[in-house]
């Protein structure tokens, strides 16, 4: 104690101890550090200047390349049945894709968070592995899987079903590179909630379903929903994985960024980007609702 009192007396002059560094005088304000207002600024600015540039400016550019011939030409590319079938696909393949990666985003998160079991580390690793793959490469896989000559091409075509180059394909290539969102949205919050709510409701007698959607599932609804939104953005505008397995079908297997390409390829700019416009608008509308469940889980939390 004589030492410390020593430590904080040195180098005052009147012998008493000298006063802590003040939370203005180390930068500390309302529990926050604060930085110069330069720099505030300099980061702001950085940052505004980076989002105009990547985000805002290419938005307005889809929109107004779209728009430039006019609402008439905007709706008459809009309206053509190619055009109108890669949207019938691409809302199809979400509505197959979202709720099975529902299923199993749950199920995985479900087991992972709240159980122990052997290989937990393993099914992490396979959880993450469309992250870690390019989507070129796992549509290649269902291609050496599903094609002609693939694995199981020979007893397909014997039995006259169709994966690759149908819409089949185009839904297990969205599924593969879609499965990881839900359950990696899910598996830090059902984490956080811990097991105590479930192991009361077990005690009381309440069965193992009983428990999950009366007492798991409302506690994480929010990250559900955040999860599945995720999860539908990246189907609706899956490109790689859907280019290998689609061939590029007009009408039939061509999703709406596949006909996007096609239509930009052949010069027909005013349809690319009037279809081009529709996934934009669709990403502002994903970008509203990710933003209205965020702000609803803060103000539950």
């Amino acid at each position: 104690m004589a030492a410390m009192t020593a430590s904080l007396t040195r180098g005052s002059p009147s012998g008493r101890p000298s006063p802590l560094p003040s939370r203005e005088r180390v930068g500390v304000r309302d529990g926050l550090l604060t930085e110069p207002r330069w720099v505030r600024a300099l980061l702001i600015g950085v940052t505004l200047v980076f989002l105009a540039l990547f985000l805002v400016v290419p938005l307005a550019s889809v929109f107004t390349e779209a728009l430039r011939k006019g609402w008439g030409v905007y709706l008459a590319s809009i309206r053509e049945p190619v055009a109108l079938a890669a949207v019938r696909l691409t809302l199809l393949t979400a509505a197959v894709a979202v709720p099975c990666n529902l299923v199993f985003g749950l199920a995985a998160s479900w087991a992972i968070a709240k159980f122990r079991f052997p290989g937990k580390n393993i099914l992490l690793s396979l959880i993450d592995l469309p992250f870690a793959v390019s989507p070129v490469i796992s549509g290649l896989i269902y291609v050496l899987l599903f094609g002609a000559r693939g694995v199981l091409g020979p007893w397909l075509t014997a039995h006259n079903w169709h994966i690759i180059f149908a819409v089949p394909g185009i839904v297990l290539a969205t599924i593969f590179v879609t499965f990881p969102f839900v359950a990696r949205e899910m598996i830090p919050v059902m984490q956080s909630t811990g097991t105590d709510q479930e192991e009361a409701a077990l005690v009381l007698g309440a069965g193992g379903w009983q428990t999950f959607f009366r007492v798991t599932l409302p506690t994480v609804k929010w990250g559900l929903l955040y999860g599945v939104i995720l999860c539908n953005a990246r189907a609706m505008g899956e490109f790689g994985a859907v280019s290998v397995v689609s061939g590029h079908i007009r009408g039939v297997t061509n999703t709406i960024p596949l006909h996007v390409e096609i239509l930009y390829n052949e010069y027909n700019f005013s349809a690319a980007f009037a279809v081009a416009s529709l996934l934009a608008f669709l990403a502002l509308i994903t970008l509203a609702a990710k933003s209205y469940v965020e702000h609803r889980f803060q103000h539950e939390h």
